[in-house]
């Protein structure tokens, strides 16, 4: 198997002439049809952007005028005098400045406007060219709409066709292929050049990634445009030896920042796998302070087995710097358990309950008496508080329905201590699992994917996904931050939480509180030193508006006020149960002890807390240093949006640290 690393910036096709002093152009590739492939918009030049050269620079700034209407050119370069070489030039539009006056007796017209639109841009560590000055503006009307062809926009399109192979079009594998070596010459629209009957055996083409038409390009399209506006922005593409894509990975520097602040659980998204989607999506999601998914790097697998998986996974932990998380959720699938096994160790590998219950009706549902089948099951796994209660429930209704040689139920009872809540007890979820019946579980791409979703279509709605998870992320910051929470009991519990938690978190923690109204019969049963084990008694409802009453035990430990509950729903949740407030407050401790506020689910908690890393990272590389400061830099992101004061204090700083990186280039020169 062959594995090709892509974590560099796209490098567009280059011809030598320059407009001036310095034209360059990025190839347009034309389909079979001589119609051109549609283009997003790049995005807008902003300060801090890269590139690999001075000619990617130029590319990025020309195709950009081009969408926007308006031709450029270099109209101020600044040289080394011994080395003769360029370390600063300022790109402006064409009709920057005016002409020199003509002599002529018919003089042609002015065109130009003096506008003043232009990005300057300056080589930095003596090899890649960053944007340090940008203006946007123009003082003339500029329009894609307009049918006119600036010099650098020719050049352009001339490279273009210059760089068209005489015999056969450039196709999207071909595009693909950019990052390839020739062996991918080969190869051509998703399908061999070759025959069979010319000596070549046909690849298996169930075990690579079916790409439509367009698809090829639109993920081309997507890194590209990812990379030059997302500076640590990785992925990786598998080959196969006849140099089909197999895989793809790929994770932004947001899922790469977030993943340091929350790595504790991460569940493994196989959804379109399982249900057999056109897209082979695979997602790697986390839970964020405020409880909501977050999205950790995803792919494209081209087929399900074990070699695949692996390769994936590998993929992910190579960009998240080797650092594995301690508990894994996925899907009850054969290969995915032996994968996980083998590349994440040390990790807990549990199943996703919901997704298990989900298959319920399917597995079961054509059985007679499936509702009385359904009832006990569910009354198995999720009201069992001790082992022994559900062994005696699933083993009376498997006797009473008849079931023992059902081979689901079969499998689903050997591998319970992956899957059923009461053997998972001792492992944190941060809640990422539901563990009530009443509670569901959304795909972080749900509404985004369907059955049919095609590659282009997933790379295109991708950005408007993450976009709208963010912004409810950003929104929940603010109101967290500003907020001040109704408080609907006299609780201490419940005033000293407000003050910590964000609000999603303290609204859950807020229905424990109220819920040790529910409670009653607090009382001792046994004491062992300093342990002292209590009985709560709640009354809850079941089916309808029935209620019955459940009796829970609480350990305390006197000393180090340590508490523990057997609905476990700290680990479940990470929050304390009414069960376990009910005996603090019996005992008179009127705070919640600070082992027990999780800063996970702490307001303040991205701007507290720093990602140490693995011991074995080497924080000398670049790829360390470049993740490690985005850590530190997300929190200053967020934190100067929350308020218009905010936001100019962090962009001066961010300035003024600017200026002082300009100063140390200007040294070393």
């Amino acid at each position: 198997m062959e594995e090709v690393c892509l974590n560099s910036e796209p490098v567009f096709d280059m011809v030598d002439e320059y407009e001036g002093e310095g034209d360059c152009s990025a190839v347009e590739h034309d389909d079979e049809t001589g119609s051109k492939h549609s283009k997003k918009e790049p995005p807008l030049p902003t300060i801090g952007l890269e590139f690999d050269s001075f000619d990617e620079a130029y590319d990025y700034y020309n195709i950009y005028a081009k969408e926007q209407g308006f031709g450029i050119r270099v109209s101020n370069s600044w040289f080394r005098t011994k080395k003769k070489e360029r370390y600063r030039a300022k790109l402006s539009c064409s009709s920057a400045g005016f002409k020199k006056k003509s002599e002529a007796n018919n003089p042609r017209p002015e065109t130009r406007t003096g506008c003043p639109a232009m990005v300057v841009i300056r080589l930095v560590d003596s090899k890649r060219w960053r944007i340090v000055e940008v203006e946007l503006e123009h003082n003339h009307q500029v329009s894609p709409q307009i049918k006119r062809f600036y010099k650098s926009h020719k050049k352009m399109i001339l490279a273009a066709r210059k760089a068209r192979p005489p015999a056969e079009p450039v196709t999207e594998i071909h595009t693909i292929k950019l990052y390839r070596t020739a062996a991918m010459d080969a190869v051509s629209n998703g399908f061999s050049n070759v025959s069979e009957r010319e000596g070549i055996h046909q690849p298996d083409h169930s075990k690579h990634l079916e790409l439509k038409e367009g698809d090829a390009y639109a993920v081309y399209n997507f890194f590209c445009r990812m990379k030059l506006t997302n500076p640590n922005f990785f992925y990786l593409m598998d080959f196969d030896d006849d140099s089909w894509l197999k895989n793809v990975f790929w994770a932004d520097a947001r899922s790469r920042a977030v993943y340091g602040y929350f790595s504790d659980t991460v569940a493994i998204d196989t959804t379109c796998l399982t249900s057999k989607y056109e897209l082979p999506l695979i997602s790697f999601v986390g839970v964020n302070h405020h409880g909501q998914s977050v999205l950790l790097g995803c792919g494209f697998l081209g087929h399900k087995s074990v070699e695949y998986f692996v390769w994936i996974f590998r993929a992910w932990l190579k960009c998240m710097l080797g650092h594995q998380p301690q508990v894994i959720v996925t899907d009850q699938c054969k290969p995915l358990q032996i994968a996980v096994s083998e590349v994440f160790p040390k990790a807990r590998h549990c199943f996703c309950l919901w997704y298990i219950m989900q298959r319920v009706p399917e597995k079961l549902g054509g059985l007679r008496g499936f509702e009385e089948i359904k009832r006990q099951l569910n009354k198995a796994v999720y009201n069992s508080l001790k082992i022994i209660e559900f062994e005696t429930s699933w083993t009376e209704m498997i006797k009473k329905h008849g079931l023992g040689d059902n081979k689901w139920l079969q499998t689903l009872y050997e591998e319970r201590k992956q899957w059923v809540p009461v053997y998972l007890k001792d492992t944190f979820f941060s809640g990422m699992i539901p563990i009530r019946e009443n509670e569901s579980l959304n795909a972080f791409f749900d509404g985004y994917v369907h059955k049919h979703t095609s590659f282009k279509e997933f790379v295109d709605k991708y950005d408007l996904a993450l976009y709208r998870k963010h912004l409810k992320e950003a929104t929940a910051d603010v109101q967290s931050k500003n907020s001040s929470f109704e408080l609907k009991t006299r609780c201490n519990f419940e005033v000293q939480l407000s003050k910590a938690y964000t609000k999603e978190i303290f609204d859950k923690f807020q229905s424990e509180v109220e819920g040790m109204y529910s409670c009653f019969n607090t009382r001792q049963v046994t004491a062992n030193g300093p342990i002292v084990t209590y009985i709560v008694k709640e009354r809850v409802e079941i089916e309808g508006n029935e209620k019955e009453v459940r009796s829970y035990e609480v350990l305390f430990e006197t000393n180090q006020v340590d508490i523990r509950c057997i609905c476990s729903l700290f680990n479940y949740k990470g929050y304390l149960c009414r069960h376990a407030l009910n005996v603090l407050n019996y005992n008179g401790v009127e705070e919640v002890p600070s082992r027990y506020i999780l800063r996970r689910w702490c307001k303040d908690f991205k701007f507290q807390h720093v990602d140490r890393g693995s011991t074995d990272i080497d924080v000398y590389s670049p790829v360390y240093r470049q993740s490690h400061f985005h850590n530190y830099a997300v929190p200053i992101v967020e934190g100067g949006a929350q308020s218009e004061e905010q936001y100019k204090i962090a962009l001066h700083e961010l300035q003024e640290l600017l200026n002082k990186f300009n100063l140390v280039d200007d040294s070393l020169v």
